[in-house]
């Protein structure tokens, strides 16, 4: 019926059952995670490139297939190499 390993079992378990209780400063910390994740995804600078047609529109088409403009599609990639995030497959195997 689930798909949820163990871990996430005794968690919903728990929040099923009414042992989970909010942490005494939730809202505080939920304010700062917002903050911070605010200032992550801030876009505060500009950068022109060029690129080949063929990949502005392989971009764009990717783009359409997840159902995001292609800016914010590069954007994501750039964060995520800049970031270390970006796994080349080719070197994981």
């Amino acid at each position: 019926m689930s798909s949820l390993d163990p871990e996430e079992q005794e968690v919903l378990e728990s929040f099923e059952s009414g042992r989970l209780k909010k942490a005494e400063n939730a809202a505080e910390a939920l304010e700062e995670h917002r903050a911070i994740a605010e200032a992550t995804f801030k876009n505060d600078a500009r950068i022109n490139i060029r690129l080949s047609s063929r990949d502005l529109r392989a971009l764009q088409v990717r783009a359409l297939q997840e159902g995001i403009p292609y800016q914010t599609l590069v954007t994501s990639v750039l964060h995520k190499f800049a970031t270390g995030q970006l796994v080349d497959k080719s070197s994981a195997r």
